[in-house]
């Protein structure tokens, strides 16, 4: 029999949430990207930002968003999946539309003038004379936009990973979450050819209003479509056996129908596996958002390409085409199990430690830079695949690992460690690069800003094989939590 009519008898509807929790992370990625998109060349003129302090701005949400995670899996945990996804998107496309009312909050702290629209606080704001004040208080208002945003978004990778643990068997995981984690590069290659435009076309607060305002459409269909796959009407038998067939292997007994003590809080620290997880996220989140947040930055500041260019435009676009690749990141891991005879953890790990290698090529972006801007964002974009390709499986080592109960939890505190390497790298780059900038300082022929990339670049490149090595020495074979009761 072949694939397509095994699957027919099993049953797809697994597919259908997983199309889901891809959208979701679409929008989560998009909402990620107006800001990284727009300051440039449409905020930072209005506001007088430097580098710094845009990197003040996104390394606040980053530590904004890993001190959430670590309370947002618990919640997830304990609200369970479906209302705890919708508490999640609802509060971050809020806190996405909240950035379009920062101009007109700065009007009302600097001159008292609140009831205005869009354009008429632009205006009033350029009547101030205090460029500090203005830059303060922007700065400020934006801070606490992200941090709704950072409320709401860090429960979409708990909620997403526990609803993988439900509807997928441990083999399958990996391949799952590598499909709705693309969702990420999608949402990362439609950016750049719409809020740009709309920024443009109808103000940068309008992009934050229209792109927020997908995340409330969502809740409408994961209302409607999810339910545990247990007494979920649309799953049948055979799929329900498929999706069930690790319980039944391994005799365990985290089901809906018969539900395991949950494990406490503090239990979680206990285990080398909770320390190997979030070492590796702590590691290389930050790679990810640094190129998320800094490759528009990047074209503008080294090259002069404005985000609304069309150059600009197509070269983030290839940049995130590439990413796609990731998709190969799920796919590997299940090929060892299946092919190899390895167990899912094995699997996993030599599957990432294939993809720790590709990062090393950001060594060279700014070598090759000199010649054409082609080669940084290729690169930028095969390192960004293989985050991807990391990402995808460093969150399944979760499922693999911990009973369903506690998958949430754990990929919250996980987040919580990746948030606060992203703050560190985000905030640092932005000091680096003025400081950079401002003494013309020179390194192996790189002078200024792009001596300050060179650096962030080389750190970028070699953090996931310090992250593997850890991780590997951590926790060197398959092991199961089975002792927490």
């Amino acid at each position: 029999m072949d694939g397509n009519s095994e699957t027919q008898k099993i049953g797809k509807y697994r597919w259908v949430i997983c199309t889901l929790l891809f959208f979701s992370v679409a929008i989560n990625y998009l909402d990620r990207q107006v800001l990284s998109l727009s300051w440039k060349d449409f905020i930072a003129p209005e506001f007088h930002w430097t580098n710094n302090d845009y990197g003040t701005i996104t390394g606040f949400f980053s530590i904004f968003y890993a001190i959430c995670l670590l309370f947002a899996g618990r919640l997830v945990d304990w609200l369970d999946t479906k209302k705890g996804f919708l508490w999640a998107i609802g509060v971050w496309s809020f806190g996405a539309c909240l950035h379009a009312l920062c101009g007109i909050a700065t009007s009302g702290v600097l001159t008292g003038h609140w009831f205005v629209g869009f354009e008429e606080a632009r205006q009033i704001i350029k009547t101030v004379d205090d460029i500090g004040k203005i830059t303060s208080v922007s700065v400020t208002m934006f801070i606490f936009a992200r941090f709704v945003l950072a409320l709401g978004e860090a429960g979409n990778f708990p909620a997403a990973i526990k609803t993988t643990a439900e509807y997928f068997p441990k083999k399958d995981r990996a391949f799952a979450t590598s499909i709705f984690n693309s969702g990420a590069t999608i949402g990362a290659l439609i950016a750049p050819l719409t809020i740009p435009r709309i920024a443009a076309a109808y103000g940068w607060e309008m992009s934050f209003v229209i792109i927020g305002a997908a995340g409330f459409l969502w809740m409408g269909f994961w209302v409607f479509l999810y339910k545990k796959p247990e007494v979920h009407p649309w799953v049948k038998k055979p799929e329900l056996e498929y999706i069930l067939q690790d319980n039944k292997e391994h005799g365990a007994k985290d089901t809906a129908g018969q539900q395991t003590k949950k494990m406490t809080f503090l239990q979680c620290f206990k285990y080398k596996q909770t320390w190997a997880f979030a070492f590796g996220k702590f590691m290389t989140d930050g790679v990810w958002w640094f190129y998320l947040f800094w490759a528009p930055a990047y074209l503008s500041s080294v090259y002069g390409l404005r985000s609304d260019s069309g150059t600009a435009q197509l070269l983030l676009f290839v940049l995130y085409m590439i990413t796609m690749l990731s998709i190969i990141g799920g796919w590997l891991p299940t090929y060892f199990v299946d092919k190899k005879k390895m167990n899912p953890y094995e699997g996993r790990m030599l599957a990432m430690l294939i993809f720790a290698f590709f990062p090393l090529l950001a060594i060279l972006a700014q070598f090759l830079g000199g010649y054409s801007y082609w080669f940084p964002i290729i690169i930028i974009g095969i390192a960004g695949a293989a985050h991807q390709s990391w990402s995808a499986n460093i969150f399944t080592t979760v499922s693999d690992m911990f009973p369903k109960s506690a998958v949430a939890t754990i990929t919250g505190i996980g987040g919580m460690a990746g948030g606060i390497g992203s703050f560190l790298i985000n905030k640092g780059s932005g000091m680096l690069f003025d400081y950079a900038d401002a003494t013309k300082m020179k390194l192996l022929g790189f002078e200024g800003l792009e001596s300050g990339y060179f650096i962030i670049f080389c750190i970028c490149a070699v953090a996931y094989l310090i992250a593997w090595v850890v991780m590997k020495s951590l926790v060197p074979k398959y092991k199961p939590i089975t002792d927490y009761e």
